[in-house]
């Protein structure tokens, strides 16, 4: 199962490395550990304020759809920066995340 990994030590040693099921968002992960994404459309993949920074082993996140491909170009997002209500967990492996604003 996939896990999350946090790029600030003091997330990483409150939270460890917690285990996400296949399907879910990463979004609704970091939202039922209590941290806070940033977001004015609640998950519905508009607004873009949920990306994060994601650096992960190759088939622990879906790769990115059409949906959320087009809101990276739209944003100008950078290569390691993904729409985390879009962003889904997949297979086994780590994802180091961060927000910046935790």
């Amino acid at each position: 199962m996939p896990r999350l990994r946090f790029a600030k030590a003091e997330l990483q040693t409150r939270y460890g490395e917690p285990e996400c099921p296949p399907g879910q968002s990463l979004m609704q992960a970091l939202l039922s550990l209590g941290l806070p994404v940033a977001s004015s459309c609640r998950g519905d993949g508009v607004c873009t304020k949920c990306r994060l920074r994601v650096h992960s082993t190759p088939g622990a996140l879906t790769r990115p759809g059409a949906l959320e491909k087009g809101l990276l170009a739209k944003i100008h997002a950078e290569p390691d920066e993904r729409i985390s209500c879009q962003a889904r967990f997949d297979g086994d492996g780590v994802i180091d995340v961060d927000a910046g604003y935790w």
